[in-house]
């Protein structure tokens, strides 16, 4: 594989601290949720923060796929629900589902470009076979 792009995140203080991109850009404190210990949902949290990526890029390769298709949609929305759950080895899983709105077409063209964009989504592709990821299409204008 030859790699195109390359970032880096430094974190200290784990889900009570602190996230900073090589760049800067992304510079923030991170808690725990309220769901998980945490004193309020005010904060940004690493299931947040994998929920932001994996949307953003998702949409991303649905838009590649809609461009080579040729297929005239509206604007399309991903957003990615990630769950952590509590594993039976003591460990912890995450498990996302992708709401995919593409308007304008059939429901049955929506679901083929949404599955054709799961084939080539770099996170899709890093949690295939790893975690559970259902994708939920809908074609609302």
């Amino acid at each position: 594989m030859k790699k195109i792009y390359s970032i880096g995140a430094t974190a200290t203080g784990g889900r009570n601290g602190h996230v900073k991109s090589d760049n800067g850009i992304l510079d923030l404190e991170v808690r725990h949720p309220k769901a998980l210990g945490g004193e309020n949902d005010n904060y940004a949290n690493p299931e947040m923060l994998f929920a932001a990526g994996y949307s953003a890029c998702f949409d991303s390769a649905l838009n590649l796929v809609i461009n080579n298709e040729k297929a005239q949609t509206g604007t399309t929305t991903v957003t990615a629900n990630v769950a952590i759950s509590k594993l039976d080895n003591g460990g912890f899983g995450l498990a996302v589902e992708l709401q995919i709105n593409v308007p304008n077409v059939s429901i049955d063209l929506a679901q083929n470009l949404a599955d054709k964009a799961h084939q080539i989504c770099p996170y899709s592709n890093a949690t295939r076979n790893n975690i559970d990821v259902k994708l939920t299409v809908t074609n609302n204008s």
